[in-house]
């Protein structure tokens, strides 16, 4: 008979764990040990799951781009047109719901090592490919990468920024970039 584990949101919670350590202390000074703690979960139950630390980054980073990519998508629930996709990225970039603290550090955390490492950059590349396509329901394939890049630029702009763009500023930018800056802009409800 197949042993039942005890804690069955074990894995999971060292996944989300892994994500907190990350945002906290940065991928460089993440081990086993710390994420153990984070967990609360004996520090043996790290290898049990996981391969390594490669292979449990790999995966906390797949979590969190699956978890961003439906954030993402739920911005262009609804929207049946350019126009209206432009206003849903005005709110994506604008709104906090996206461009928390957290989310932007895990972001620039996964920027920075996915150079190093094939199996991030390769979850990097993956994410960039589902936002895009996300796109591609409005815009035709260069316009959706541009705006992609424009959405990943601005939003680190929008925290990082002494003075924030104001929703119909970023607005107008991405009606540009789309080719409709000679129609007028939609107010976002």
């Amino acid at each position: 008979m197949a042993r039942r584990p005890n804690d069955p949101q074990r894995r999971d919670r060292i996944l989300q764990a892994t994500l907190d350590t990350i945002a906290e202390h940065g991928i460089h000074a993440v081990t086993h040990r710390k994420i153990a703690r984070c967990a609360d979960v004996p520090l043996g139950s790290m290898t049990y799951y996981f391969a390594g630390i490669e292979a449990l980054l790999e995966e906390a980073f797949t979590c969190f781009t699956q978890q961003m990519s439906a954030q993402y998508q739920a911005f262009f629930d609804g929207v049946d047109s350019p126009g209206r996709a432009c206003d849903a990225i005005a709110e994506l970039i604008y709104s906090a719901q996206v461009t928390t603290v957290r989310n932007m550090e895990l972001m620039y955390q996964l920027y920075a090592f996915s150079t190093r490492q094939p199996g991030l950059k390769s979850i990097m590349q993956n994410w960039m490919r589902t936002s895009q396509t996300t796109l591609e329901q409005w815009f035709e394939p260069v316009t959706a990468r541009a705006l992609d890049a424009f959405i990943e630029g601005m939003t680190l702009h929008f925290v990082t920024d002494r003075e924030p763009l104001h929703r119909d500023e970023i607005r107008f930018m991405v009606g540009r970039i789309a080719g409709l800056s000679d129609r007028l802009i939609t107010p976002v409800a």
